[in-house]
């Protein structure tokens, strides 16, 4: 009789775990499954957003923010305001520069290096978008240069979609390494948390980066058929469709204002690396009984801000028509795309925090590498590279990813050539009169698919080079993804 009870016990008591490990088991499958409902809800606010163009990024997040809280009761993060009025400021003071002509003089000077060596033009090209683009803070400074570099190669008998084809390239590379673009200024952000600094990050991206751009290069001197054998050449070049007109740089109304306004620019780009790099430069505050210091995001946000005002004053120069360039509109819509895209990042992976990190992390640290792979193709959808840094890197913050090996990785985030339709790319097909530089048959197999992927390899993998020979203490603080 107490053997039987006994045994009635026990498989009364194998049934509770068994119903006990069926009921977690439904419980995991039940959150999987609105996780997988929640990301493909992000993915398609980002694909939606990046088919509507311009401000649409930034809309479509808000909206994907908008179901992740009403519809599945996740509360909404702090949106990054910090990183956007960081972008806004320097937005602001490189409007004023054009404005004020500096940008024209910077292009006059570029003109006078290619014609100059035209022999050399595609490895001078690149060079050149890399150092505009590293100064402005802005890849859009390349649509004044790119005409000129097509000249110049189709005059020197060279194929202008080499040259064209890693300029590109360069002036998106010359992002994860300038200190005032929008992309270097949002990691700089979600690292702010560790012992790194600006120039932590620079002495990495800038040589990877600048390193992957010429290794680039060197490889597109030999792309495709010499521009006197291409059959597209030929037939344009036979019905008349390619005109031998040279192309004519703006004017600079006031050279001097022009000069003046670069020379100040320079200054405050100087400025932000000189005290992000030495901290005891930094004002510091009693608050609280204890001594804070000024904080990156707020320097630079001051710094650019005055930077825009004293452009202003010294040249003489209508506010408005800072507006009015093709800088300020493209910049906007950066501040724009990050406020909906990474606020809405930010919401899903603090909503989901510790699934994700269950369900991947073992995979990320064993293979870090794919993280790389993540940001690469985030990239290629949300179509800006600060976006993409706003929107995942928090997500390898929280998995416990080395803050070193997010800086190697930062070039990762140049995928948007991958699909040929960003504005840069579209501006270099149109300018190139031969035909050569072009999207191919499959679409991927477009004249800077290959420059792209040797640059962003490459620099990856410099980048990771450099950490093993530059010496920069683990950081061990924690960061909060919210």
């Amino acid at each position: 009789s107490t053997l039987m009870r006994s045994s009635a016990a026990s498989d009364v008591y194998k049934r509770q775990i068994s119903n006990f490990a069926t009921s977690q088991k439904q419980v995991q499958e039940k959150d999987n499954c609105m996780l997988l409902l929640q990301l493909i809800i992000v993915l398609g606010a980002i694909v939606l957003g990046a088919r509507l163009g311009g401000v649409g990024l930034g809309v479509t997040g808000g909206l994907g923010v908008a179901v992740l809280t009403f519809v599945f009761g996740i509360q909404p993060t702090t949106p990054p305001i910090d990183v956007m009025l960081m972008i806004a400021a320097v937005v602001t003071a490189a409007s004023c520069m054009q404005a004020a002509g500096g940008l024209e003089y910077m292009v006059k000077i570029a003109e006078r290096i290619l014609r100059r060596h035209p022999e050399h033009v595609t490895i001078l090209s690149p060079i050149v978008t890399y150092l505009f683009t590293f100064i402005a803070g802005t890849g859009h400074i390349a649509y004044s240069v790119l005409p000129v570099i097509a000249e110049v190669a189709r005059e020197t008998k060279i194929r202008p979609e080499r040259p064209l084809g890693i300029a590109v390239i360069a002036s998106q590379q010359a992002i994860t390494a300038s200190p005032i673009s929008a992309a270097t200024v949002a990691l700089l952000g979600l690292l702010s948390g560790f012992d790194l600094t600006l120039f932590d990050i620079l002495k990495v991206s800038i040589p990877a980066t600048f390193i992957g751009v010429l290794v680039g290069a060197f490889c597109s001197l030999r792309t495709g058929k010499e521009l006197s054998d291409d059959p597209e050449y030929l037939r344009r070049l036979k019905e008349g469709l390619i005109k031998n007109s040279s192309v004519q740089t703006s004017e600079i109304q006031n050279m001097k204002k022009a000069r003046l306004s670069v020379f100040i620019f320079l200054l405050a780009t100087f400025l932000i690396v000189l005290f992000g790099s030495i901290e005891s430069l930094r004002p510091t505050f009693m608050h609280d009984g204890k001594m804070t210091m000024l904080d990156m995001p707020a320097l630079i946000e001051i710094i650019m801000l005055c930077t825009a005002a004293i452009i202003l004053l010294v040249c003489r120069i209508d506010g408005i028509k800072a507006v009015q360039g093709n800088i300020f509109p493209a910049g906007m819509q950066a501040v724009i795309a990050i406020f909906g895209i990474a606020w809405m990042g930010d919401t899903f992976i603090s909503g989901n925090i510790e699934q994700l990190t269950s369900t991947i992390d073992q995979v990320i640290h064993s293979m870090p590498w794919l993280f790389g792979v993540a940001l690469f193709v985030m990239s290629i959808l949300l179509y800006s590279q600060a976006a993409t840094v706003r929107a995942v890197v928090p997500l390898g913050i929280a998995l416990g990813i080395s803050p070193l090996l997010l800086i190697a990785l930062f070039p990762a985030v140049n995928g948007y050539f991958f699909i040929p339709n960003y504005p840069t790319v579209v501006a270099a097909i149109n300018f190139d009169s031969t035909g050569t530089t072009r999207i191919g048959k499959y679409i991927l197999n477009h004249s800077f698919m290959m420059p792209g992927l040797i640059s962003t390899g490459v620099a990856i993998a410099v980048g990771l080079l450099l950490l093993s020979l530059i010496h920069i203490s683990e950081p061990t603080r924690p960061i909060s993804i919210s």
